[in-house]
């Protein structure tokens, strides 16, 4: 439990009455309370309210606000304002404002427009989070400490430059060692001289291709290296906070919110300073539940299947995206629920009353500019409400059962999109997610981890797009597939090591050996230039196709050894007829490699066929697409989430009689699912 002091999923969010007078507050506790809120994260953003000068502090309003919500009932998830630093702070100490990747020095404005490596900006933000900390670490209605906000701001200024060279003096130890792996010497780029060394801008060793629109990286080592130190010293601000509060209180929970798929920081190492991990999901209107379920499983595989924290969505609209789309009668509640179904034990909102003015005044919220409880929105918030209150803590601390995994690993993203080739139309995210999609439309239940994380849990692991390959990395997996795992692997696998050097004697590097391929070259062609991928004869009963399109990149494949075997061949060009799908028996276990980038519909059917195979069961059969099933099990009890995403009537086999928590139901066999229905089964 994320707090024992408050026994129900947490349901509330971001609250802001400093933007309004007392008599609003007042309305506020009311609506509050007729909603079921039983959280209220403040004091995101005061930082300019709270130190109105350098040399004054004035907690004030803040005390009467905490005091206010905790009269009436209400806990506090409390931030610590500093992902905005006040005015005076910017205009006397420049130093504090970051430069961008043009070499260009912000002025003040917006928010987290800070430089991480500003001596000044840490030493401020840590007086004031000791002052915070002091008077509100052990106040009885501070359930959780939120850090700044959105973390993710890269700055290119000097202070990052030393700091950089500091950085890369730890890691390397001395030049000689840096240039090697660096691998300076192409292009005539040797230092002779850690000062010589600058922070990678556009004025320096990056440049624009006009011919694809892309970024050119003169130093990819010393860009991939930039990438870390700049989520180092992020997490660095971060933990000089964190650090000050645990002073004060070191059972309190600290946390701040993520975003999910952001490429900027290396969330897993993150996580790992987190005591839950909280993020804000804004899913796009063209975003299919499977693909808010992957950024859900990332989040909650960020440590290791623990419940998260939903610390944002919208009650309604999001102003940020290009259209301010409505979300439809019943949505946020499935939306809610399916976050709780992915592992999430809070649900709370951004914001509880919609801001008057400023760049998020469309943004929705559960008050909304009506200022009264008589809106759509509002009363689907308070049947929410009701609902998680009746609850209790029945599913608090439950875990998500899966039986499969992709691999997610950030370092990985920044290296291959870093690369020049072999194609600018390459996405990580993408890549992962689409596999991510076959084992999740095969009901087999799956995880997001990262290369640390505990492999011999999982029945199958996919690793698509494995560009970087430690080499501990590749033991791991070696290990894995040797002891009798399943291992789906996939082009541009196995190709550099951690500074991004070719790892030489033939692709796929250190995975050549467990996959039985050689990969003599890969060919990359402009999305619209296609292939097919023939199913070989002995596989052909096992597909509903003969053959099925792919694009992007055609690895050349040769097979090694006699375990191996083509599943299947490409239909055309100079390699009409090599392996481009293969499966190789290593130890007790297999290994699977997919050399192209194949249609959705193949990798969906080609998960069915190694789930056949190697006989792996999914947790739940004949589930149309649209109805998503999960489980979460706590104590030995299995609670079945049934989430119905579409707008038409659809029929499901539950097989013997279990209650739904949310009705109270008794429910069994073939049951009809209303559009937009939920149900949690207790057995």
């Amino acid at each position: 439990m994320i707090n024992t002091k408050l026994p129900f999923i947490w349901y509330g969010g971001d609250y802001n009455p400093e933007q309004w007078d007392r008599e609003v507050w007042k309305e506020d506790i009311r609506l509050f309370k007729l909603a079921n809120i039983n959280i209220a994260t403040v004091n995101v953003f005061s930082w300019s309210l709270l130190q109105p000068a350098e040399d004054r502090y004035d907690f004030s309003q803040l005390d009467e606000i905490i005091n206010m919500l905790w009269n009436n009932g209400i806990y506090i998830c409390l931030a610590t304002s500093t992902a905005s630093q006040p005015h005076w702070m910017s205009v006397k100490y420049k130093e504090v404002l970051p430069t961008d990747i043009n070499g260009l020095k912000r002025s003040h404005g917006g928010r987290v427009n800070f430089c991480p490596n500003s001596k000044v900006y840490r030493e401020f933000s840590k007086k004031l989070v000791e002052k915070l900390a002091e008077k509100y670490a052990n106040h009885e209605a501070v359930l959780i400490w939120h850090i700044a906000n959105e973390y993710g701001t890269y700055c290119y200024c000097e202070n990052c430059e030393k700091a950089f060279r500091e950085w890369l003096k730890k890691k390397y130890g001395t030049l000689e060692e840096l240039n090697k792996r660096w691998y300076t010497t192409f292009w005539g780029q040797t230092f002779y001289d850690w000062d010589e060394i600058s922070a990678p801008t556009l004025r320096n060793v990056l440049f624009h291709h006009w011919w694809t629109g892309k970024l050119s990286n003169v130093a990819q080592g010393m860009v991939l290296d930039y990438y870390r130190f700049m989520s180092e010293s992020i997490l660095e601000c971060y933990l000089n906070e964190y650090n000050i509060i645990k002073k004060y209180n070191p059972n309190i929970p600290v946390t701040t919110n993520l975003m999910a798929v952001f490429k900027p920081l290396n969330y897993f190492e993150w996580a790992k300073h987190m005591d839950v991990v909280s993020w804000d999901s804004y899913p796009y209107i063209t975003d299919d539940y499977i693909s808010i379920a992957f950024r859900h499983s990332l989040m909650r595989g960020l440590k290791k299947g623990e419940p998260f924290m939903l610390m944002e969505q919208t009650p309604s609209q999001t102003n940020w995206q290009p259209y301010c789309y409505i979300k439809r009668p019943k949505v946020m509640r499935l939306l809610s629920y399916q976050a709780i179904a992915q592992g999430a034990d809070t649900v709370m909102f951004f914001q509880l009353r919609q801001s008057r003015g400023g760049p998020e005044k469309f943004h929705g919220a559960i008050i909304s500019h009506a200022g009264h409880e008589n809106t759509r929105v509002f009363q689907e918030v308070k049947e929410l409400g009701e609902e998680l209150k009746n609850l209790g803590d029945k599913i608090l601390d439950s875990k998500v059962k899966s039986q499969s995994a992709v691999l997610f690993d950030w370092e990985n993203w920044w290296a291959l999109e870093n690369s020049q080739g072999p194609s600018t139309d390459i996405n990580y995210a993408k890549g992962v997610e689409d596999y991510y999609r076959a084992l999740y439309e095969n009901q087999l239940g799956v995880d997001v981890i990262g290369i640390e994380d505990n492999f011999e849990k999982y029945k199958l692991i996919s690793a698509p797009l494995l560009y970087m390959t430690k080499e501990e990395v590749a033991r791991k997996i070696e290990d894995y597939v040797k002891n009798g795992g399943i291992l789906i692997t996939t082009t541009l696998s196995g190709i550099v090591d951690e500074n991004d050097l070719v790892i030489l004697g033939g692709y796929p590097g250190f995975l050549r050996k467990i996959l039985g391929i050689w990969v003599e070259e890969f060919d990359a062609l402009p999305p619209d230039m296609k292939n097919e991928i023939i199913i070989k004869d002995e596989f052909r009963k096992e597909f509903s196709e003969e053959s099925y399109e792919c694009n992007l990149v055609f690895d050349v494949i040769h097979l090694e050894g006699n375990e191996v075997k083509a599943i299947g061949v490409y239909k055309k060009d100079y390699y009409k007829g090599y392996p481009c799908v293969t499966v190789n028996k290593f130890g007790n276990g297999y290994s699977y490699y997919i050399g192209t980038f194949p249609s959705q519909k193949f990798l969906k059917e080609l998960i069915k066929y190694i789930m056949k195979a190697h006989g792996i069961e999914p947790l739940f059969k004949d589930v149309p697409y649209g109805i998503e099933i999960t489980q979460r099990v706590k104590n030995k009890k299995t609670f079945t989430f049934i989430l119905n995403h579409t707008e038409e009537i659809k029929k499901i086999n539950i097989g013997k009689g279990k209650k739904d928590l949310l009705s109270g139901r008794i429910l069994e066999g073939e049951i009809k699912l209303h559009p937009r229905e939920v149900l949690i089964l207790e057995e």
